[in-house]
Order: C-alpha cells, then sequence, then structure tokens
C-alpha cells in the first residue's frame, strides 16, 4: 500500500485549448463536484467570476482540492490568455507537477511553446493530455511526433484502449530509451520498475502523453490514475519557509495571502514578518474553504492577518528565492467621472495594485492625474469591472501608450548639496552604466571617517524609496549602478530629510551631465504564417525595426499547406495591433505569440523625445540644482555650476592646487562683513521662545544665531570653521501673536471651512497671515491648541515667512501666549490678536496691545484695499512709450544717430 502523499498541481494551457474543461472532469471523476460546470454554460466550478463567465476564459487562478487512492491534490486552474501570463507564471513557484494541455485540433499552438519553455526553466514535471481527440481530423501519430519535435523525445504515448491495456504496445522500450542506466536494466529484465517512472518524470527526462477527451471523460481517469502513481511529494526541510504567489480580499474585505508552505509548518497566531500574526488559515476549493489551526509543508493555504505581503515574495527559508516581476508595457490615463476625486479613488486603487503587481498606479503630482500601467488591453475591461464592482465607479481609459525607460552610456558623478538656513547635506554620486535588465544596483564606498554609517544607510534607503526618471522622458530609469562615494553631514544642523533632498538632487545632477539611453520594450515573438506569405511577414517585420532569425519551415498539413516560422524580437511600440493584420492576411491560418523580452534601445529616440516633450529643469518634483547658503539664507544654484560651490573634492578628477588662480574651490559666498553692520534672521525669535519657557530646546536649534556677524574665515569649508560674535539687538522689534483657533471660529469664512476640514481652515488662516505679514513687517507668530494630544512636545516651524506653534500637551494656546507676554512684552512691541476676554485683561497687565478677531480681520481687508489703491494710482496713465523710460543722454543719442542717417540719405 501507498504512502499518503500531497502534491500540487497546475493546468495550463494555450486559450480555449480546454483547461477549465479537463479541471471539471478531474474533479467529477474523484467525486469532489457532482456535475461537470462547462465555461460557456456560466457554472464551472472554477471560473466563478462574471466575467470569466462572459468571455469564456480563465482570469484568475483557482483552486481545488481532491483526492485520487491516497494521493491528496491541490489543483490550480490558471490564466490562458497572454495579457495574464504574469499570473500563471507566478503560480508555477509553487507547483509540484504540471499537465500541459494541446489541442489535438491545433496541435502544438505559440502559447504552448512558450508555456513549455517556462516549464523547462522552473524545472516542473510534466504531464501532457492532448484533448479535443474526439473531433475529426485528429491525428495522433502526428500529433505525437510534433511533440517529440517540438518538445522533447521523452513524450511517450500513456494512454490505454477500453479494456485497460497501453495502446502503445512498444511503451516499456519506449520509457526505458529516455535513461541509458534504466536502458541497461531493461535489456537485462526487460521489465521497467514503477520507481523508475517515477524518477524519469520527475527529472523531466519522461513526459506521459494522454490522448483523450476532457468534455467526454475520455483518457482523463487514465490521466489521473498516473497522476496517483507516477508522482512523489517532495521532501521539506524542517524550519519554516513559504511562497506567496497572489494577494486577493474576500467578500467582505479582508486581505488573503496565499502561499505554499516549503517546510517546517505554518500555525494561527504564529508571528510572521516581524510583528504580523496569522488570524486564520484556510483551505480553499473552488469558491468555498475550511479553516485549519495548522498548514504542513507542501500545503496551498490563504492566511489572513498579514499586510505587508506580496506576491513573489519568499518568507522564511525561501527568502532568498524571490522571483523578479514582469513588468508592465503600456500606460493608460484613468479617466474617473465627475464628482469623483482623484485623491479619493488612489487608495482605493493601491489595493488593486497590490493583488496583481503587473498593475502600476502611477500618480501625476503635476497634471493631478492618475496613470495605470498594464500588459494589454484585456486587463482594461478586467479593471474596469473589478473597479465597479469593488467600489461603485465606472471609470474610462485613455489610449494606451507605451512605457519607456531610461538609462546612461557613461560614467558620471552626481553632486547633490542642500543648505537653507540651520540644514546641511551634502552626497556625492558615481552612476555606472549597468547591463541590460540588471535594473538599478546601489552601494556605498565611502569610509565612514567622511561620512557616518548611519548617514551612509539613510542615503541608500533614500536611494530606494523613490522611482527616480530621467532627463529625456521624464521616464524611470533603470540598468545603472548608482554608489555613495563621498558626503558631509554637519554635527548640529543635519537632519534626516537633508539627506534625502541631496540624495535626489545628486541623481538628477549626475542625469544632466550623462549620456542618456532612451530604452523600450521588446517582445520575443513567433510567427507562424503560410510559407505563401512569408514575404509579407518578413516585409512588416523588418518595417517595424524586428531583428529577425532566418525562417524555417515547420510543417505541412492538408488544410494550410506548407508552414513557416519567423522568430525574432520587436518593439512593442511598432507592433501594435499586427495580431489582427496576421489573421487577415493569412486568411487565418497563421498565429503571432509573444512574450515580453526586456527593454533595449528605442529605435526611434528623437520621435519619442519631440512627442513627449518634457524639460527637466521645469519638473519642480525632481530638481537638478543644489541648495546653498549665504548670509544666513538659502539660494538655488543650477546644476551645471553645483560643482563650482561644492564643498567635498569631487572623485572622478584629480585634486587641484588651491593656488591655481584659474580655480575657485568653492565659491566666496562667506566674505567678511563689515563691522558695524548687524543683521537678524529667524532664529533670533528661536531664541526668544527658547528663554520663554524652554519651548525649543532641541539641539539643532541651540546653533549660532543668526544676528551674528563674521569676523574671520578660515580656510575651512562649513560654516564651523568661521568665528562670530554675538552682538544684541538694540532697536524695540514688534511681534504680532495670533490665536489661531480662535481667530478661526471667529471668523465666518473659516469657520465655515473648519466645519468640513478643520486643515484646510487652519491652511487658510496661515496663506491669509503669510499675506498680511508681507504687507505689515512684524514678526508674526501664529499659535494653536494640542495640549489633548497625548504625548505631544512643543512644536515650532517656519510657514513662509511666519512662525507656528503647536503647544505641548496639557498646555492651550492661551497659556503660551500669556506666558509670552509676561516674559517679553516689556522688551519687544508685542500685540495679540485674540477675542477670548479672560486672556484679554492678562495681556494687558503684561503691557501688550490687543487686537480681537473681529478687528483683525478688518485690519487685514483694510491693508489689501490699500495696497491695491496704492497699485491703481502708482501704474502710469495712458499708453507707454519706449522713449519716455530713457535717460535724456540716451534720447540725444538716438537723435544723434537718425540725424547722421538722414546726412548719408542726402
Amino acid at each position: 500500500m501507498r504512502e499518503k502523499k500531497h502534491i500540487c498541481v497546475a493546468v495550463l494551457a494555450h486559450v480555449d485549448a480546454g483547461k477549465t474543461t479537463l479541471s471539471e472532469a478531474m474533479l467529477y471523476q474523484s467525486g469532489s463536484i457532482r456535475k461537470i460546470g462547462r465555461v460557456d454554460n456560466q457554472d464551472a466550478f472554477l471560473d466563478n467570476y462574471a466575467l470569466e463567465w462572459e468571455r469564456g476564459i480563465t482570469i484568475f487562478s483557482k483552486q481545488a482540492e481532491f483526492q485520487i487512492g491516497e494521493t491528496e491534490i491541490t489543483l490550480l486552474d490558471t490564466p490562458g490568455h497572454v495579457d495574464f501570463s504574469a499570473e500563471m507564471e507566478r503560480t508555477l513557484q509553487v507547483l509540484d507537477y504540471a499537465i500541459l494541455i494541446v489541442s489535438g485540433a491545433d496541435g502544438v499552438q505559440g502559447h504552448t511553446k512558450t508555456l513549455w519553455r517556462l516549464l523547462k526553466r522552473y524545472r516542473i514535471p510534466t504531464f501532457l493530455f492532448i484533448n479535443k481527440m474526439d473531433q475529426s481530423g485528429t491525428d495522433k501519430e502526428a500529433l505525437l511526433a510534433e511533440m517529440k519535435e517540438q518538445f522533447s523525445d521523452g513524450c511517450v504515448d500513456f494512454s490505454k484502449d477500453e479494456d485497460g491495456e497501453y495502446c502503445d504496445a512498444d511503451i516499456w522500450e519506449n520509457i526505458s530509451v529516455c535513461d541509458e542506466k534504466l536502458l541497461e536494466t531493461y535489456l537485462e529484465k526487460e521489465q521497467v520498475e514503477e520507481k523508475e517512472i517515477c524518477r524519469l518524470i520527475r527529472e523531466r527526462k519522461l513526459f506521459p502523453c494522454f490522448f483523450g477527451s476532457a468534455l467526454k471523460l475520455q483518457g482523463v481517469t487514465t490521466l489521473m490514475e498516473s497522476i496517483d502513481s507516477y508522482t512523489e511529494m517532495p521532501e521539506y526541510p524542517d524550519k519554516f519557509g513559504a511562497k506567496v504567489y497572489k494577494i486577493t480580499r474576500d467578500n467582505q474585505g479582508n486581505r488573503l495571502t496565499h502561499m505554499k508552505i516549503t517546510g517546517g509548518s505554518l500555525a494561527v497566531r504564529q508571528t510572521l514578518l516581524d510583528t504580523e500574526k496569522v488570524n486564520q488559515i484556510r483551505i480553499y476549493s473552488g469558491e468555498k474553504f475550511k479553516t485549519v489551526d495548522e498548514a504542513s509543508a507542501g500545503n496551498i493555504c490563504a492566511v489572513t492577518g498579514l499586510n505587508q505581503t506580496y506576491p513573489g515574495q519568499g518568507i522564511g527559508v525561501e527568502k532568498e528565492s524571490e522571483l523578479p516581476i514582469l513588468e508592465p508595457v503600456l500606460n493608460y490615463e484613468l479617466k474617473l467621472p465627475e464628482g469623483v476625486s482623484p485623491q479619493t479613488m488612489l487608495p482605493k486603487l493601491r489595493m488593486l495594485e497590490e493583488e496583481e503587481p503587473e498593475l502600476h498606479i502611477v500618480w501625476d503630482e503635476t497634471l493631478q492625474e492618475i496613470k495605470i500601467q498594464m500588459m494589454g488591453e484585456v486587463q482594461i475591461e478586467i479593471l474596469k469591472r473589478l473597479v465597479e464592482e469593488r467600489f461603485g465607479v465606472e471609470v474610462e481609459f485613455g489610449t494606451g501608450k507605451i512605457v519607456y525607460k531610461e538609462t546612461i552610456a557613461d560614467t558620471v558623478e552626481g553632486v547633490g548639496h542642500f543648505e537653507p538656513l540651520r540644514h546641511y547635506a551634502e552626497v556625492h554620486l558615481l552612476l555606472e552604466p549597468g547591463e541590460r535588465g540588471s535594473g538599478l544596483v546601489f552601494d556605498t564606498d565611502c569610509s565612514e571617517d567622511i561620512l557616518d554609517k548611519n548617514w551612509q544607510r539613510l542615503v541608500l534607503t533614500h536611494l530606494e524609496e523613490k522611482e527616480h526618471v530621467g532627463i529625456l522622458t521624464g521616464s524611470a530609469i533603470t540598468d545603472m549602478k548608482i554608489t555613495l562615494v563621498t558626503g558631509r553631514a554637519h554635527n548640529k544642523h543635519t537632519e534626516g530629510g537633508d539627506f534625502r533632498q541631496a540624495t535626489y538632487r545628486a541623481v538628477r545632477q549626475g542625469l544632466m551631465q550623462a549620456q542618456s539611453v532612451l530604452l523600450e520594450p521588446y517582445y520575443e515573438f513567433r510567427l507562424e504564417i503560410p510559407e505563401s506569405v512569408l514575404g509579407r511577414a518578413m516585409t512588416d517585420m523588418e518595417r517595424m525595426k524586428a531583428a529577425c532569425n532566418p525562417p524555417e519551415l515547420i510543417s505541412q498539413t492538408e488544410s494550410r499547406g506548407a508552414m513557416a516560422l519567423l522568430t525574432g524580437r520587436v518593439p512593442v511600440a511598432a507592433l501594435g495591433d499586427y495580431a489582427k493584420e496576421v489573421t487577415a492576411y493569412s486568411k487565418g491560418h497563421g498565429s503571432l505569440s509573444c512574450t515580453l523580452w526586456g527593454y533595449e534601445v528605442c529605435h526611434n529616440k528623437e520621435e519619442v523625445v519631440e512627442a513627449i516633450g518634457y524639460d527637466p529643469e521645469r519638473d519642480v518634483a525632481n530638481p537638478t540644482g543644489s541648495v546653498f547658503c549665504a548670509h544666513g539664507a538659502g539660494f538655488v544654484v543650477e546644476w551645471d555650476s553645483v560643482k563650482d560651490y561644492m564643498h567635498m573634492e569631487s572623485v572622478l578628477k584629480p585634486k587641484k592646487k588651491a593656488e591655481d588662480a584659474d580655480w575657485v574651490p568653492r565659491k566666496m559666498y562667506m566674505e567678511q562683513k563689515p563691522e558695524e553692520e548687524r543683521w537678524i534672521g529667524t532664529e533670533e525669535i528661536d531664541s526668544i521662545l527658547n528663554q520663554t519657557y524652554n519651548a525649543n530646546r532641541r539641539a539643532k536649534n541651540e546653533a549660532g544665531r543668526n544676528n551674528w556677524k563674521l569676523k574671520g574665515r578660515s580656510g575651512g569649508s562649513t560654516a564651523s570653521a568661521v568665528t562670530r560674535i554675538y552682538q544684541p539687538k538694540v532697536s524695540k522689534e514688534e511681534y504680532l501673536l495670533v490665536d489661531g483657533y480662535n481667530v478661526i471660529f471667529a471668523w465666518e469664512q473659516l469657520k465655515e471651512l473648519a466645519a468640513v476640514n478643520i486643515d484646510s481652515a487652519r491652511g487658510k488662516l496661515l496663506d491669509i497671515l503669510s499675506n498680511y505679514q508681507g504687507i505689515r513687517g512684524c514678526h508674526l507668530i501664529v499659535v494653536f491648541d494640542a495640549y489633548r494630544v497625548q504625548g505631544h512636545k512643543t512644536e515650532i516651524f517656519d510657514y513662509h515667512n511666519i512662525h507656528v506653534v503647536y503647544t505641548k500637551e496639557a498646555e492651550t494656546a492661551d497659556a503660551y501666549i500669556e506666558k509670552f507676554a509676561h516674559e517679553n512684552g516689556q522688551k519687544y512691541r508685542v500685540t495679540v490678536a485674540t477675542s477670548d476676554g479672560l486672556e484679554q485683561i492678562i495681556i494687558r497687565g503684561a503691557g501688550c496691545l490687543l487686537l480681537s478677531a473681529r478687528e483683525l480681520e478688518q485690519e487685514i481687508a483694510e491693508k489689501n484695499r490699500q495696497l491695491q489703491q496704492d497699485y491703481k494710482e502708482s501704474a502710469p496713465a495712458g499708453k507707454s512709450f519706449l522713449l519716455d523710460n530713457l535717460s535724456a543722454a540716451a534720447v540725444e543719442e538716438l537723435q544723434r544717430i537718425e540725424e547722421d542717417q538722414d546726412d548719408q540719405k542726402g
């Protein structure tokens, strides 16, 4: 008696070859279902999605559980359409065995060969079922010969007749010739043991073939018996491992992670992925499932409670075995119905992106649009239906555009510097071209003596967290190695966000210097056409800039005549709807199958770049320049001048001598200031607030004040290399403190806005006060309550030209303002804007001025009115002529020239 075993088997086939029909027949024969469903009757056990019924194809891979003898089988039904080949390929990762269906009526088709190559790549033992043999015109011998030619000489007929005898009288001899060692044994003993057949199938030397009709249950029983007899359960390690192949959601919205356990076991409440725990383990069969407390190695299960998983992921011992995900090649604009906000729709679409990794959701910040990247047109229909069913929104799609990529052809050093006031970071990156298809590789080759290890790790994190775009079309960059070679941080002023800005700018500055290369996606195609139209096909491929192999004559049939095979690579953009043309000019006898080959140099770069019209220097989301600091203020340096200002030496050129008069190591923007000059910046305000009640006691704000002046300058390149002397401000300055929430709920327009969105009301108030500060010219501080926020510390930051304070836990805005007034009312001219009666009394007692919320609103309106009136009065009346704005000397010179010209004519 055989030992009980559990294996995972998938059914794969070209579209319409009978894949779901065979799955239904196997379930019926095993007793798992009471009647055979059919896709065209919309009652198939596995194709239970409405669109699958309508289109008659499998769209999502599904599983069913049944048993044959002592063998428990998890059967996976995979999509056959080429647009869903990525989902099918992910399913291959979890298979023990596969059943590949060949249509007896059509023979070995293009996509069938693609599936065979994938099975060979993943080394999956395969059984072959030749379906539709009940149709007239099918030739068993010819089909077997074709499979031996197209697939392997190991294809052997395992079919049985009605009496249970093998149809092939020489079956044992044909099996033995698949392996030299077995052939020697067979010649001696004239028999083949079952375990030897198992070994040959496992080693992909033998491929049992079964001829029959799934619809009429012919040959299905023989196939199932052979699976029971000639399969073996893999050996699994004791340590836990799992492969994730799919993410879905159930009808209640629960996130399901579909995985195969490849080592140890998985139990409910077990911790995976840091802190996430397994809430439930489900074993699905069709739409139904049963829950179990533990899943052992070899089981396919769906797990709830995990939010960080993704298709293709390896967990535990499988962590290093993750496979790359096929990338989409077409880009579509998503058109939302009127009244639906893109910002609202974006997080919902992200849920679908989790489930389908080949579906990329891209948010265009500039155009405020959602772009969808996918594999083909069939996916559009699926996505439209999913969005309507899940979220009740009917969406449309624009015309599909090619997803281009960019790389570089030479090695450059990119420099990014970010140094606005009280911030500092500089990053040098080495950008090197990589092999085609290598993607992006990030590394560091920087001494920890120059840049601390923590900062280096942060730079690598910032490189990985974002999709960096090229400078030709704004497409994502790829196929290059980016290495951190040097950098600098400041002991007091550097924050994590500074290195983010410096890193992004270094990448962009490097790309601006480099010789950029535009890449486009290519298909690997296989075109089978009648020999009579081969010339037409080769002419078309030449027109489409395809790289073709020499044509081959592959077969000859009565119905189609001599058939030719043309293979090669062709740009996706050029191919378009060529499959429809093939069908037309070959009168239905030709077939075109394509698989994504990868990216290569674009065949019409200039045309594409001009059509897209991308300007890298106008891309505000990806700046090419850097920010440096002089006289307490930041200023932008364009990308082509950054290396004149950078603080660190370049790694690509030898260090030049400082005495070289033609070379300046950095711009002298820290020249000495006159001894009598005084200047003040925002840090003095932080000093005042710090003195108030230590609200801003943070290391990064305890650096030198802006109202210091330079006394001397050393040869160093950072701010710490200068000596500074503190001089207190003599003049009495004006401060306006605004009780933020008091004003918001006192002004009618802000009160109405706050009822809808308090964040919008806060932002509107800050914008109004920023404009008002520009007119009034005082130091303006807006204070908001955060006293109910548990654990909140006082937060102070600048919003354009004003200062914003969020109070700490258990402190109201009133208390903050009152303390500020008490401490600084005599030293500065302080005005407080509030309508709180008790607070007004306290403020008056501290010697400060008062404005009610209503008075502040009226004063702002009056200032705006006066500004508009002054502008109108200062605008010149009537027409404006060029000579009116010229100096007297310039007018005289023009008159002299005119006289000279007149004399010459005379």
